[in-house]
């Protein structure tokens, strides 16, 4: 099957997400995709993301998605997890219709109390979550529960019965639990709730300065720490030195501007808070094992196969 890729253009995300329920922090409804399409599939929709967690269930047909990670095949019975603002592109598989559910959540907003040592993990402070889909394609008893928490969410949700909000929150936890408890490849590290909790303030600045300059020395003291003493906390917390963690969110930022704007390559750089054009690739390549061309032309013309 080969891919037709398209003009780059701006991606398709939801800036302002309306809630079905404002203590549940999530939304899901159903697509179907009609009428069939033609006998060996049809091109692919455009690269978009979402600023929440997005996981699909197929109820039935066939549908490709890719991601920067690779390309997966879903049927009918399968999940495919999106992480935070993960860039991915989808089309139908297959001459039958497509039905599946889709489940958007804020997980940050569901991370409290015995959930939050597992917080950098599943705020993708470690690695993309995108990475647990090894375990729906490693573990069929993962995917099956998976696959039936979002199918009675989107149940509970479409009845709206009374205590509706209770049994969407019990499914929500059970998923995380399913996460953690399967995750044998060590993509969500525990932390100490006291250790997330000093830091917090330090990641919300790095997300809302990621296009400025940012130092050491103006974050330590937002938290009242030494600039030793904070180089040591972060890493002994986070599992990353806090440059590599600055310099994996900016990377990411420019992966998403070079697939959906017309950007040139220092332009993607710049806006993505790395002025120097070398050291802009030399963290590229550290992060991508290629260069930003060889990521552009990958990603825009790789077959679905």
């Amino acid at each position: 099957m080969t891919t037709v890729a398209g003009p780059l253009q701006e991606p398709v995300r939801e800036e302002i997400v309306v809630y079905g329920h404002p203590l549940l922090h999530m939304k899901i409804w159903e697509i179907g995709m009609d009428p069939p399409s033609p006998a060996g599939g049809e091109a692919y929709g455009p690269w978009h993301h979402h600023k929440e967690v997005e996981l699909l269930a197929m109820v039935e047909g066939a549908m490709g998605m890719q991601t920067q990670d690779g390309y997966l095949s879903l049927g009918p019975g399968d999940v495919a997890l999106l992480g935070v603002s993960q860039l991915h592109r989808t089309h139908r598989a297959g001459p039958a219709p497509v039905r599946f559910i889709v489940l958007q959540v804020d997980l940050g907003r569901h991370l409290e109390g015995a959930a939050l040592p597992y917080l950098y993990g599943l705020s993708e402070g470690a690695a993309p979550l995108g990475r647990l889909n090894e375990l729906f394609r490693d573990k069929p008893e993962v995917r099956r529960e998976t696959y039936a928490l979002v199918s009675h969410m989107y149940e509970e949700y479409s009845g709206r019965e009374r205590g509706y909000e209770l049994a969407i929150g019990s499914a929500i936890q059970r998923l995380l639990w399913l996460f953690v408890r399967y995750d044998e490849g060590g993509l969500l590290p525990a932390a100490a709730e006291r250790d997330l909790l000093r830091l917090r303030p330090a990641l919300d600045y790095v997300d809302s300065h990621l296009q400025e300059r940012i130092t050491v020395e103006e974050v330590s003291r937002l938290l009242n720490f030494s600039y030793h003493y904070f180089i040591r906390y972060f890493r002994s917390a986070m599992g990353c030195s806090f440059v590599d963690y600055v310099n994996r969110k900016r990377i990411k930022a420019a992966e998403r501007l070079l697939l959906t704007r017309d950007l040139s390559i220092a332009e993607a750089a710049l806006e993505a808070g790395v002025p120097s054009i070398a050291q802009f690739y030399k963290l590229f390549k550290r992060f991508n094992r290629c260069s930003p061309k060889e990521f552009v032309s990958r990603m825009s013309s790789r077959e679905g196969v």
